[in-house]
C-alpha cells in the first residue's frame, strides 16, 4: 500500500528522520529525572542557615558579630588538604523587632568560594528581640531548600522580649523538625551566659556556647570547620568541646554574667 507520505517525501528524508529518533530514544530513555522542588541537587555537601539578632544590645559587639560571620563563611568553604570537594552553601539572615518582627535575608543561597563580606552597610543594631519568631522563619528558609545536611547557627546576646508569631512551644517544633531531618542546631551567646531560651527550644547544652569579646571570629572559624566534617561524615555531629570552650573565653563570659 503507498501512504500520501510515501508518495510525497523523499526515501532519503525517512532514512534521516530515523537516524535522529535513535540518539533522541536514547536520551529520553537514560535521562535523569526531573528534581522535584525542595529536593537537594547534591548529596554532598552542607547548606548553613545564620541567624544573627540585630537587636539594639548587639550595638558595643556589632562589628564584631558581622566580622565572625565572614570568618565563618571563609571557613566552611575552604578545602584542606586530603578533603573532598562539597558544595558549601551559607545563607545569613539578621532579625529585631520594630512593631513586629523585621526578618531580613542578607545573603541567601551564596557558595562559600563566593561570599562577598556583609558590612556595616547592610545591617545595624536597633529593635527588640524575637528570638521565637526568628527561629520560625530561619527553619522555615531551610525547609524550602530541603538540603541533605544543615546547620542552622543562632548567635544572640540577649533574651526573647517580642514574637508575636510563635511561642516557645513552636519554636521548638520548628528545631525539633530540623533535628528530625538530622540537621544541626547550635547557639552561640554573644556576651552571653544565659541559655534559657536555648533548653527552652530544646538546643542541648553541647551545642550552646557562651562567646566573649574578641572571640567570635575564631569561634566562627572553628564552628566551619565543624560544619565541614559534619557534611563529608555520615555519623558526625556538631558539639562544643573543652577546648572550643576556652578559646571562646566561656568561663569569662559566666564570671561577668555572675553565673560561676
Amino acid at each position: 500500500m503507498t501512504t500520501f507520505w510515501s508518495k510525497t517525501w523523499p526515501k532519503s528524508l525517512f532514512a534521516a528522520m530515523a537516524t535522529l529518533a535513535l540518539p533522541i530514544a536514547a536520551m529520553s530513555k537514560d535521562a535523569p529525572p526531573v528534581r522535584p522542588i525542595g529536593q537537594p541537587a547534591v548529596d554532598t555537601g552542607v547548606h548553613s542557615y545564620i541567624l544573627l539578632d540585630r537587636t539594639g544590645s548587639m550595638s558595643d559587639i556589632w562589628d564584631e558579630a558581622l566580622s565572625s560571620v565572614n570568618a565563618y563563611a571563609k571557613s566552611v568553604g575552604e578545602e584542606e588538604a586530603g578533603e573532598a570537594d562539597i558544595e558549601t552553601i551559607v545563607n545569613l539572615a539578621v532579625f529585631d523587632a520594630q512593631e513586629g518582627l523585621q526578618f531580613d535575608v542578607l545573603r541567601r543561597g551564596i557558595e562559600a568560594e563566593t561570599w562577598k563580606e556583609v558590612t556595616n552597610d547592610e545591617a545595624h543594631p536597633r529593635g527588640m528581640t524575637p528570638l521565637f519568631d526568628a527561629i520560625g522563619r530561619i527553619v522555615a528558609l531551610a525547609e524550602a531548600d530541603a538540603p541533605e545536611k544543615a546547620v542552622l547557627v543562632i548567635m544572640t546576646d540577649g533574651l526573647e522580649n517580642a514574637s508575636r508569631e510563635m511561642t516557645g512551644e513552636g519554636a521548638k517544633a520548628a528545631l525539633d523538625r530540623a533535628r528530625d531531618r538530622g540537621w544541626e542546631v547550635v547557639f552561640l551567646g554573644a556576651e552571653f551566659a544565659n541559655f534559657s531560651d536555648a533548653e527552652s527550644v530544646g538546643v542541648s547544652s553541647g551545642q550552646s556556647i557562651a562567646v566573649g569579646s574578641q572571640q567570635f571570629g575564631i569561634t566562627m572559624e572553628r564552628l566551619g570547620k565543624k560544619s565541614r566534617y559534619y557534611a563529608q561524615e555520615a555519623e558526625a555531629t556538631i558539639e562544643f568541646d573543652d577546648e572550643d570552650r576556652a578559646v571562646a573565653g566561656e568561663e569569662e563570659v559566666k564570671r561577668k554574667n555572675g553565673q560561676r
